[in-house]
């Protein structure tokens, strides 16, 4: 099964490089590597001339197709004709040996599959449980496995506003629980859900749909809007065999204020994709869950880190700014 690479990057050669490294010695080598740069420096091109990979090549984009889901629809267009499935992975990750290797088994076993999550490992730690095991109230539990919760899932549970599909679905008030909710079982689930930067696709899905360019620049939010009108035409799948690492590299995101206001703008967007007319029960759920998210957020400015009461603080003040801009100004909702 011949697949393609595609890694949308900004700014971080170092990363990429780390992430190429890992490719190199891969299982399954992908039949090319398509590396799209928005960078406005000449690092990155700096890097691969300095270290070579096989089957690469390298685009650097104009400011047009500038952005994450700008530059994922670019690298498409480029992808070879005769690809069968085209591979996303964030510039920040490096990947277990054999990861495409259990990416693809997931499509021989379920061929009907549209996409192919990876696993993401080293975020979350997980516990096998017994099978009678009742959770703490701070715990969260799944398939014989348990994490600890963070504060929001703990209040949301508390106020019966918890999600009540499993992870990588979305309920009718969104807000669920991704497919990080997942345990490491070593089993593949079906999902709703992918996140973008550990997804992959069956190259004719691009024959209906493309990434939503109203995600501009840093695009939150993005791979679920995709996947879920992805779940509307066929099935999806993680694969918690096909294991990488992400590391979260800073350079290239977005100042917390302007993140805030994508947290809750970019949400309802998703949110009304999924649910064009939803119940009242679900838009209170919605509200409440945003509003209680905020605060939650907001309890960090008593952080006694300068730096981080300050990113709380900018970021509460977006989240709220971007809820209050609903009232007057709501995104316009495409379905495409």
């Amino acid at each position: 099964m011949k697949f393609s690479l595609l890694v949308c990057t900004y700014k971080r050669a170092m990363p990429l490089l780390q992430l190429l490294e890992s490719v190199a010695v891969q299982t399954c080598y992908p039949s090319e590597i398509l590396i799209i740069d928005g960078s406005v420096d000449d690092e990155t091109s700096l890097m691969l001339s300095n270290n070579l990979f096989l089957n690469l090549t390298y685009f650097k984009v104009s400011s047009e197709d500038r952005g994450l889901t700008r530059q994922r629809n670019f690298g498409i267009k480029k992808a070879s004709s005769d690809s069968e499935i085209l591979c996303f992975l964030d510039d920040d990750t490096v990947l277990e040996a054999d990861y495409f290797e259990n990416l693809l088994d997931a499509y021989a076993i379920y061929p009907e599959a549209l996409g192919v999550g990876g696993y993401i490992n080293n975020e979350v730690i997980w516990t096998k449980t017994d099978p009678n095991y009742i959770a703490k109230s701070n715990e969260f539990t799944f398939d014989g496995w348990k994490r600890n919760e963070g504060k929001r899932f703990v209040l949301r549970k508390k106020l019966g506003l918890d999600s009540n599909v499993p992870p990588g679905f979305s309920p009718s008030f969104s807000h669920g629980r991704s497919i990080g909710f997942l345990p490491p079982s070593g089993k593949i689930y079906e999902t709703q859900q992918l996140m973008g930067g550990v997804s992959s696709f069956r190259k004719s899905v691009f024959d209906k749909l493309q990434f939503s360019t109203y995600f501009e620049g840093y695009g939150l939010y993005e791979d679920a809007d995709f996947t879920l009108r992805v779940s509307n035409i066929g099935k999806l799948f993680v694969n918690t065999n096909a294991k990488l690492a992400h590391y979260h590299n800073e350079s290239g995101r977005p100042n917390k204020y302007d993140y805030g206001k994508m947290v809750v703008r970019n949400g309802y967007y998703v949110w009304r994709v999924k649910n064009p007319k939803p119940s009242l029960k679900s838009k209170v759920k919605w509200h409440a869950i945003t509003w209680l998210l905020t605060v939650v957020r907001s309890t960090n400015i008593l952080d006694k880190s300068s730096i981080k009461r300050k990113e709380a603080f900018t970021e509460s003040l977006g989240r709220t700014i971007g809820w209050w801009s609903l009232l007057f100004n709501k995104p316009k909702i495409s379905h495409l």
